[in-house]
């Protein structure tokens, strides 16, 4: 009888990280973490697609993790990497390096494949970037994330945060200090959920057009996810950050059950009352 593989183990230092993540966001923010992870998908082969608003979000994202029980293995720019001393660490932490923009992209996929394979939880933005949509909700997404979930034939658990973008600005380290030590008065509220599974299995990624469906399914899951997490902001959000540049050209569209658009589910002066 054969004996099941383990899966792959998270290091005792990455584990120890966001124990550390955990204490950092607690000294900025207060962190409210709801929804949860199966059981018997915390251990692998799993994906979590999450929203990015902040360069404050791996942080977030490392002590909500934490909460629930997993250590993913963080898709990240090349430019981590390449930072001497960071680097290292986040190789040993068992990060997988992608280099946006560069041929090496493919070989980023294909490590990720081999990572979700072995029973690994890896965690991926889907946008590719922080987001720039006007009113901060997910952009239309690259096929990256659909396509490694068709490959590895693995769950998707979309996650939502919201409230980052209040600790870090955008351009940071530009405005660092600054930032930090408003969110040190203020310690704004940041939310994550993580959403219901979703499964792309009744898609043949051979099939013209897969991906991009796929694709669609994942955004729509983390903007439904998204939207309890901040009710009181369903069009712009309330706290602006001057050095965020806006780009329409990937606003994600969907249609509904109502034919309502995210920016849409603000109560309108007809319907309030």
């Amino acid at each position: 009888m054969d004996t099941p593989r383990p899966g792959w183990q998270p290091p005792r230092f990455w584990r120890a990280a966001q124990l550390l993540a955990r204490l950092v966001v607690a000294l900025f923010a207060r962190l409210e973490v709801s929804g949860d992870i199966p059981a018997h998908l915390r251990r692998g082969p799993l994906i979590l697609a999450a929203n990015h608003i902040s360069p404050f979000d791996p942080i977030v994202l490392g002590a909500a993790c934490r909460a629930r029980g997993v250590s993913p293995r963080f898709m990240a720019t090349g430019g981590l990497f390449r930072t001497p001393g960071l680097g290292a660490l986040m190789r040993h932490a068992g990060h997988l390096r992608v280099d946006r923009g560069s041929s090496a992209v493919r070989r980023a996929l294909d490590d990720a494949a081999v990572a979700v394979t072995a029973g690994s939880v890896v965690l991926v933005y889907p946008e590719g970037r922080i987001g720039l949509d006007p009113g901060m909700w997910p952009e239309r997404g690259k096929t990256g994330t659909a396509r490694l979930a068709m490959a590895c034939d693995a769950p998707v658990v979309p996650v939502a945060q919201w409230g980052s973008h209040e600790v870090l600005p955008y351009r940071a380290p530009r405005g660092m200090l600054r930032a930090l030590a408003r969110a040190l008065v203020r310690r704004p509220v940041i939310r994550v959920r993580f959403g219901a599974p979703l499964h792309l299995g009744d898609l043949s990624p051979a099939a013209p057009g897969a991906a991009r469906r796929g694709t669609d399914r994942i955004i729509d899951a983390i903007t439904d996810t998204l939207v309890p997490l901040r009710p009181d902001e369903p069009d712009r959000p309330r706290h602006v950050d001057p050095g965020r540049p806006v780009d329409t050209s990937r606003v994600h569209r969907r249609p509904s059950s109502t034919g309502a658009t995210p920016v849409d589910r603000r109560p309108t002066e007809e319907g309030q009352g």
